[in-house]
């Protein structure tokens, strides 16, 4: 038996996650464990009673004991498990620090799903149409619970970041015609000024700034509940122009240490940008360079 101060929840969630990432269904693991999948499904509730169970489920999911304990570093090499991870953490989230590539994902307008959709259709990954479902599918509940359960979300966006997004469009590859080419310009243009919209709507503090300074190529999430850090999530990943989502190792850790280096990097960054109608004028002379 499986004893102690164990968050059985959290595990559950990260062997869905860690199968997500591994293609696999829940009747696949029933098979290679000799359970049913209604168990499966339990196991991913944190109905877990052997701890034997979780060492085979490691092995079979090619991660760690200790990653699925929640005691190491948690790596997905697929976008996968990744964003259903990121989902999870959302939603137990009360406030999040938030970098991303050109910038968040929840922060983009009602119809970039589907541009999304079209960009790494294009796009030159050999991926297949189900992987793609699977994570648009992630991606959408990742919006809609945004929006129901509106954890705070400060965000720092880079302004260099921005003017690539701009530069290129939302495309897939580089290689579409100069008519296309001017479309998907056109409809980054269109994020740009829903972002607009959004930092105009916002009440009380600032939750989104833009900063002039270098930034990480890297991305990153920190995870709050209340005032108590969850998590630090690390991801190569991009769902801007010339998307990535197979190419690379996303991390997650609760290491309290990286989570105090990350923050610091962020209040740093984050106290010398622009907020409010000076990131709006910031945008709009942006939007003019093109």
């Amino acid at each position: 038996m499986i004893t102690g101060s164990i968050d059985y929840c959290a595990i559950g969630q990260r062997l869905r996650a860690y199968r997500i990432a591994a293609s696999l269904k829940a009747e696949d693991v029933a098979d290679s464990l000799k359970i049913s999948r209604a168990a499966v499904y339990r196991l991913e509730k944190g109905e877990i009673v052997k701890i034997e169970t979780l060492e085979r489920l490691a092995s079979l999911l090619g991660t760690s004991f200790a990653s699925l304990l929640g005691i190491d570093t948690e790596y997905y090499s697929s976008g996968e498990g990744f964003f259903e991870r990121m989902r999870q953490l959302e939603q137990q989230s009360t406030h999040i620090y938030s970098h991303f590539d050109p910038f968040s994902f929840l922060l983009t307008s009602s119809d970039y799903l589907s541009h999304l959709a079209m960009m790494l259709n294009e796009s030159n990954e050999s991926i297949e149409s189900q992987r793609y479902s699977v994570i648009l599918a992630i991606l959408k509940d990742r919006k809609k619970q945004f929006y129901q359960s509106v954890p705070k979300v400060i965000n720092l966006i880079s302004l260099r970041n921005i003017e690539r997004f701009l530069h290129i469009g939302l495309v897939g590859n580089l290689t579409i015609s100069p008519g296309k080419k001017s479309e998907r310009m056109l409809l980054a243009r269109n994020e740009i000024y829903h972002l607009i919209d959004l930092i105009e709507q916002q009440s009380f503090a600032s939750t989104i700034a833009i900063t002039q300074e270098a930034i990480p190529s890297i991305t990153f999430q920190i995870f709050y509940q209340n005032d108590n850090p969850i998590s630090l999530a690390m991801s190569p990943f991009r769902l801007g122009e010339l998307p990535n989502v197979t190419t690379g190792i996303a991390s997650i850790t609760s290491s309290q240490d990286a989570i105090k280096r990350y923050r610091h990097l962020f209040d740093k960054l984050w106290q010398n940008s622009a907020k409010d109608h000076h990131a709006i004028d910031l945008l709009k002379a942006t939007l003019d360079k093109f």
